[in-house]
């Protein structure tokens, strides 16, 4: 009887109980062609925050009153910013909770991480660097070539805001972005299906995909990660083309995914096409991959706007 229940190492030690799961999941994750129906309110919570606390986080910190948020407090802005902070992961991980396929909870927690580490040396970097806005700070030029900046003494102040600076656009937006974008890679790999029915977007998803895309167009030309977008894409198109070849398609969600970074490529190429020939920005963006900011096409473009505001 003993050498009969040895026979078998790879079955599962548990098998005899059935109250007792299986430690990896495996019934989940052979469950290779089961599909979810379109997430309408997870992809609409995420898309309203990402416009309302990202997008729109810098705008609140502009309109509302300067005297409620003095220059010296957090603005509306970084409270925007903090709340962020918060929801993001937490819809990151209801999504992944609600992939068909059994995805690597080890990564996904290490990106999670990472990610509120990454956002929240953003928060505090760019705090600072747009309240330097009402003191003249302009963000088409670089740290050193702003006259606020250049005229500071002793001059080893503009090395600490080089630091803020890398803290704000290096460092953080790495730590962000790259498991930002590796969540929803690994959810992505989730979104295939054998039925050619289920790959189609609903109303709902065709409704949804213009400001999702437009605001993943915002992620990458503030946050300058075209190089990561652009790969992710990449991974995305070469496993649609590697599924394919199994007899799989992409289900709604994975339409929705999929679409949203068509359009935004579409969108970053027709921004790069109307700011190509503009040499202040050229000289601040050098390099082979020219990308502006959307903000500093605002302190440059729109600079005279901003002072009335101001007044």
């Amino acid at each position: 009887g003993w050498d009969n229940s040895s026979a078998s190492p790879q079955s599962c030690p548990m098998a005899s109980c059935p109250s007792v799961p299986c430690r990896h999941g495996a019934g989940k994750g052979e469950d290779t062609f089961k599909t979810s129906p379109f997430h309408l309110d997870l992809w609409f919570y995420f898309t309203l925050q990402n416009w309302v606390l990202d997008f729109g986080r810098p705008i609140a910190m502009i309109i509302l009153p300067l005297e409620w948020f003095p220059l010296n407090k957090p603005s509306a802005g970084d409270y925007f910013h903090m709340a962020y902070n918060v929801i993001t992961p937490f819809l990151l991980l209801k999504l992944i909770e609600r992939s068909p396929k059994t995805l690597p909870r080890s990564m996904v927690y290490v990106s999670i991480i990472t990610f509120v580490m990454g956002a929240s040396i953003h928060l505090v970097g760019d705090s600072v660097n747009h309240r330097l806005i009402f003191s003249g700070y302009q963000h088409h030029l670089s740290v050193r070539e702003n006259p606020i900046i250049r005229n500071l003494k002793p001059e080893t102040l503009i090395d600490s805001f080089e630091l803020l600076y890398y803290y704000d656009e290096y460092l953080g937006h790495s730590m962000w972005y790259i498991p930002f974008f590796l969540i929803l890679f690994i959810y992505f790999t989730g979104c295939f299906t054998p039925v050619a029915e289920q790959s189609r977007m609903p109303v709902a998803a065709l409704l949804l995909v213009g400001p999702s895309s437009l605001y993943y167009w915002y992620l990458v030309t503030e946050g300058q990660i075209f190089i990561l977008y652009i790969f992710t894409f990449f991974a995305m198109m070469a496993l649609v083309m590697h599924q394919k070849r199994k007899g799989l398609v992409l289900d709604s969600n994975g339409l929705f995914l999929f679409y949203s970074f068509i359009i935004t490529l579409l969108l970053i190429a027709a921004w790069v096409g109307w700011l190509w020939n503009d040499k202040i920005l050229r000289k601040k963006y050098p390099g082979v991959i020219y990308i502006p900011e959307p903000w500093a096409f605002y302190t440059l473009h729109m600079n005279n706007l901003h002072a009335a505001t101001g007044s």
